[in-house]
């Protein structure tokens, strides 16, 4: 009984009874006319489909997310219609937009005032050209100073992660999609109170949604308490509205502009495996610094001034750069971020310029397969082109609606020549590809429609450096307790194959 009432009395339970029952409302309202007036209840909810149909194709949106919900809208007049208003109208302020959208706006102007024209010169035209592209839609330029550094799992990571925070003088930013109280957030936050103490400024950015089994609702609070600046990106709160789609998935970690860590792995255990969740927690990271490192503090800056009404004051994020910055080192690193608010899909398009441009090989891990037409075709191409293209995908899955999703393309890449595996240990969440020993990009994003143009994401593009090696062998060494999917494995009876297809009509939505 203890058990039961601890559960429902879960902050995200009691949030999503309250969501439920708006819907229920909603439904019960718009879905239940009376008989005297079906006919204008009829005529009326058949012209808002209608409407609502143009209105839907045309917006600027990927075709699988006009279909989902056209299906929707058509389908379940008015209540479809209802809940397009409410996820993908035009529910957020002009003002809201507006300044979400000016994120990368706030980036583009902190590193032009800072390190403006202060870039790796790049002279092979293929790797210029995918270099461009991100200096132009994502405002951050490639830099050839520093190191980078390769973790190809959490429990390598941690402890030159925790040293970095053991050397902050100045400033540690941490900006996570997840925090989750236990060993891994104890070790961190032991060492943010004692730099507190030192008087090191220390702020903190977590996503609502996803720290929310794993932190308090007073967790903000208990932080600003010890003396730790926090913000909370949008809250999870019992109200339908638009921003519920929008997450801050990035993971950012910077010391001083000096140092700075990205990748998959948030601060919660099972990243570290600490805890056991779905097998073995298969992730990585890496660790930038120089240029890419402060370019990476002033993203975080940037996500925080969204937070401040007032902005940085006349010296702006300048008074937080170092005041050097290492020699030139081999290779070339290239921070980029996307933002959902910008019609700009930077991380979908820095993954098909490495598709479009690979020769030989081009390697891929993620979490989820759940991709459009384009993006498929894009990896069947290049393997109908000659090129090895390979896919690892979780053995064991964390969410099993989506590992349905993710199943339901591999036939077809299969048939196309893509060569798809399992990882059999437990749940990859890495999300790396590496090419032709040239070129590899390690980052938050997923190969699904959340990451690819819902959230906030961040990642490093890299080119011609010694640490592409690093990332090939632990690819090969990922292959190595991997299972291959054959044909045979694709095969499926009608009720899986029925689920799967009405699966990927809502994938857009999931």
């Amino acid at each position: 009984m203890n058990k039961i009432i601890k559960f429902f009395t879960r902050r995200l339970v009691l949030v999503s009874l309250l969501i439920l029952v708006q819907f229920l409302l909603i439904a019960a309202t718009l879905m239940l006319p009376g008989k005297r007036y079906f006919a204008i209840y009829y005529l009326t909810t058949w012209v808002m489909g209608v409407i609502f149909m143009f209105r839907i194709i045309n917006r600027k949106d990927n075709p699988v997310y006009k279909i989902g919900w056209l299906i929707i809208v058509l389908l379940l007049p008015p209540f479809g219609v209802a809940v397009y208003i409410i996820f993908r109208g035009n529910t957020l302020s002009k003002r809201k937009k507006e300044k979400l959208a000016s994120i990368e706006q706030s980036i583009k102007r902190g590193l032009e005032e800072t390190i403006g024209g202060e870039r790796a010169v790049i002279e092979d035209p293929e790797a210029k050209k995918q270099s461009d592209y991100i200096s132009n839609c994502a405002f951050t330029d490639p830099y050839s100073d520093g190191d980078i550094e390769y973790y190809p799992t959490g429990e390598d990571m941690l402890e030159p992660f925790l040293e970095a925070l053991r050397s902050a003088e100045k400033y540690i930013f941490i900006e996570y999609f997840i925090i989750g109280r236990g060993k891994m957030w104890d070790s961190v936050h032991e060492i943010l109170l004692e730099k507190v103490k030192q008087g090191v400024d220390v702020r903190v950015i977590y996503d609502d949604m996803g720290s929310i089994n794993s932190v308090g609702f007073g967790f903000r609070k208990e932080l600003e308490k010890e003396g730790i600046k926090c913000q909370v990106f949008s809250r999870y709160i019992p109200v339908l509205y638009a921003r519920l789609n929008n997450r801050d998935h990035r993971k950012i970690c910077s010391v001083d502009g000096k140092v700075a860590f990205t990748g998959g792995i948030n601060i919660a255990d099972e990243y570290i495996n600490a805890i056991t969740r779905f097998g073995y927690w298969k992730d990585n990271a890496v660790k930038v610094t120089g240029r890419c490192a402060w370019a990476f503090t002033v993203i975080f800056l940037s996500m925080w001034e969204y937070y401040e009404s007032s902005p940085e004051g006349e010296e702006g994020f300048a008074k937080y750069m170092p005041d050097s910055f290492p020699g030139e080192t081999p290779g070339v690193v290239q921070p980029y971020t996307d933002n959902p608010m910008d019609d700009v899909n930077v991380g979908e398009a820095v993954y098909m310029n490495l598709l479009y441009g690979a020769k030989k090989y081009i390697w891929i891990t993620t979490p989820y397969l759940i991709i459009d037409y384009q993006l498929e075709q894009a990896l069947i191409n290049a393997a109908q082109s000659g090129v090895d293209v390979r896919i690892v995908t979780p053995g064991i899955p964390d969410k099993r609606m989506v590992y349905q999703s993710t199943k339901a393309h591999y036939e077809k890449l299969v048939r196309g020549g893509v060569k798809l595996y399992e990882y059999e240990p437990g749940f990859l969440h890495a999300k790396t590809f590496v090419c032709d020993d040239k070129f590899s990009t390690v980052g938050t994003i997923n190969l699904d429609f959340r990451s690819l143009y819902l959230h906030f994401e961040c990642g490093v593009w890299i080119y011609d450096s010694p640490v592409i090696s690093d990332i090939k062998k632990d690819y090969e060494d990922i292959l190595a307790v991997s299972r291959q999917i054959t044909l045979e494995d694709c095969k499926a009876n009608v009720f899986t194959r029925l689920k799967r297809s009405l699966i990927e009509l809502i994938a857009p939505m999931i």
